[in-house]
């Protein structure tokens, strides 16, 4: 039995078509209950997660915001920090860095920025020497890199972030050697798993986890992205992989959550109890569905 860290419920957001339906859709987020707006990185088709999430900020009171994920590659580890400090402060501490190696399918991104698309090992690589700067920076530490993949020298950001001793570093991924990073390093692990991905999968990414994490293990908050609430799935999972709920769910697959609203509520309790999975994220088309199962466990 894993122990019981409280539910809370995040929406992954990205578009939106002005500033004012921008800042809606958060204070619309807040109003149902959920604790964090997300946002993914990419060059094309979504805000810029940065700005956008201080423009949510700035529209909301108690809204955490959050990157789902940042790719490591695209910014300069010392800037980030500055950068995230800055969030930080302008939120009055509800920042939330999430960052990763860049998404299998984000080598076009690359292409555009003209910066190479490495073999996995080597983003791994490049994300323990940014981890290792963001954490000493944020922190409020002077930092110094020699590389391989950066160098910093004397390095130190300031104003600080408000959240102490720093805000919370979520580190997304799927593969081994990038989720005994995480295990080691972040304070929330996000589960980077296919829709279709069985209870057994998750069981043993989490025993990786387990084995990497050593004794911080119980301070980790473990993350899950629905792909399935109710009978609806996000348009991208219907149109591109021809799933549904219902098929999702008769896969077997933990990232569908199916059923009334207390058959929810007590599927995410026992996988709680099961994997330690307390924080769910739902993509805004379904944030919805999911407000009735917000309302009774958020905070619970």
């Amino acid at each position: 039995m894993m122990p019981g860290r409280p539910f809370r419920f995040g929406v992954v957001a990205a578009q939106a078509r002005s500033g004012d339906e921008w800042a809606e859709k958060a204070r619309r987020i807040e109003s149902m209950g959920y604790s964090t707006l997300l946002m993914p990185d990419g060059l094309q088709y979504t805000l810029a997660p940065l700005p956008a999430l201080t423009a949510a900020a700035m529209a909301t009171r108690t809204l955490r915001v959050g990157t789902y994920v940042l790719a490591n590659d695209y910014r300069n580890p010392v800037q980030l920090a500055k950068d995230a400090a800055t969030v930080d402060l302008l939120s009055g501490g509800r920042f939330e860095l999430g960052i990763g190696v860049g998404r299998p399918d984000a080598a076009a991104d690359n292409r555009m920025l003209g910066i190479p698309f490495d073999s996995g090992a080597v983003r791994v690589a490049r994300l323990a020497e940014s981890l290792a700067l963001l954490k000493a920076l944020l922190s409020g530490q002077a930092a110094t890199a020699t590389g391989p993949h950066y160098a910093a020298a004397n390095a130190q950001i300031s104003p600080r972030p408000l959240q102490r001793p720093r805000p919370p570093i979520l580190v997304a991924g799927s593969k081994r050697r990038l989720l005994e990073l995480a295990a080691r390093e972040a304070d929330i692990i996000a589960l980077g798993i296919p829709p279709t991905e069985p209870e057994a999968g998750v069981a043993e990414r989490i025993g990786w986890i387990r084995d990497a994490a050593g004794s911080r293990f119980d301070q980790l908050e473990l993350n899950l992205n629905l792909m399935a609430v109710g009978q609806q799935v996000p348009r991208y999972i219907a149109s591109q992989m021809g799933l549904t709920a219902e098929s999702l769910a008769r896969s077997g697959a933990i990232a569908a959550l199916t059923g009334t609203t207390d058959e929810m509520v007590e599927a995410l309790q026992r996988r709680r109890e099961k994997f330690g999975i307390s924080y769910i994220a739902v993509g805004d088309e379904l944030m919805e569905g999911l407000a009735p199962v917000v309302e009774r466990l958020g905070g619970r």
